[in-house]
């Protein structure tokens, strides 16, 4: 072998091992990311069945969620380990923003830009966390629904205001439908390694997957509303947090019981967030 083939296959020894190290991070940080969001889902439904139920001191949102784990033993720990999660999390989706993710389409610029949304989104959120961690507690950067209200009436201030509000606000209904539907679906079988798992693993991860996946696409479709009723009377205390939209599921005809629902359904989707650690292709 001679000296030029010998520095070629060195080069591709190299950038082999380099993608499997990279490949090893990634999956690392996609998987604690994704208990940590369960954490969340799970504290933020267990809260809400709460205030279904009467408890209305409670706040169902991420606030209320890092509240009730700082009060727990070790408290401090488990909000950074949270914290440190969600960073994985956002490393995870930048990963796949900057080198494409698994599947077919998974190096395509709608792909891309979705990741880098997601990246973006969770950036915030392990902030959000961290800072609650670092600051002893005092401060979780305020609840989701005054958050909401002053995003909206920020952008209510700009010119076509009423508009972007509004766009936003249909933006979001169309994604809590697009949420729901693919759970109903059940196109995150694309994603997850079916082969790793027995039947009955499966059937356990279907009820976890359509029916917290469908309880999510509703919350986000009731706020998306709200963002759009705000956006048509020009009030921005018409546009409502988690928080609020979950409240306001108990003052329809179904009464505090389709709140119950959407809460379990939220758990469930905790609990589906955990599978995806686990068994999810990333």
């Amino acid at each position: 072998m001679n000296t030029s083939a010998m520095a070629s296959t060195g080069r591709l020894g190299r950038l082999r091992s380099g993608r499997a190290a990279r490949g090893s991070v990634t999956r690392g940080a996609a998987r604690a990311g994704l208990a940590a969001r369960g954490v969340i889902y799970l504290l933020v439904g267990a809260l809400a069945v709460q205030v279904a139920f009467g408890d209305t001191g409670r706040q169902a949102d991420r606030g209320g969620a890092l509240a009730e784990l700082s009060q727990r033993p070790f408290g401090a720990v488990l909000l950074w380990a949270l914290g440190i999660g969600l960073v994985g999390m956002a490393l995870w989706r930048l990963s796949e923003a900057v080198f494409g993710a698994p599947g077919e389409d998974g190096r395509s610029a709608r792909k891309r830009l979705m990741a880098a949304a997601r990246c973006g989104f969770y950036v915030f959120v392990a902030y959000s966390v961290l800072y609650f961690a670092a600051t002893r507690h005092q401060s979780s950067g305020g609840s989701s629904d005054q958050q909401s209200r002053d995003a909206t009436a920020r952008a209510l201030e700009l010119p076509g205001g009423q508009w972007l509000v509004g766009a936003a606000g249909i933006g979001v209904v169309a994604a809590g439908v697009w949420i729901g539907v693919r759970a109903v679906r059940r196109k995150y079988h694309d994603k997850l390694q079916l082969g790793r798992m027995s039947r009955r693993t499966r059937q356990l991860v279907d009820v976890t997957g359509v029916g917290g996946g469908a309880a999510r696409g509703l919350v986000f479709a009731a706020a998306g509303v709200f963002a759009v009723r705000a956006a048509v009377a020009y009030e921005p205390d018409r546009a409502k947090g988690l928080d609020d939209t979950l409240r306001s599921l108990a003052e329809t005809p179904l009464g505090p019981w389709l709140l119950v629902c959407v809460a379990v359904g939220l758990v469930l989707f905790g609990l589906f967030s955990f599978a995806l650690a686990r068994w999810r292709r990333v």
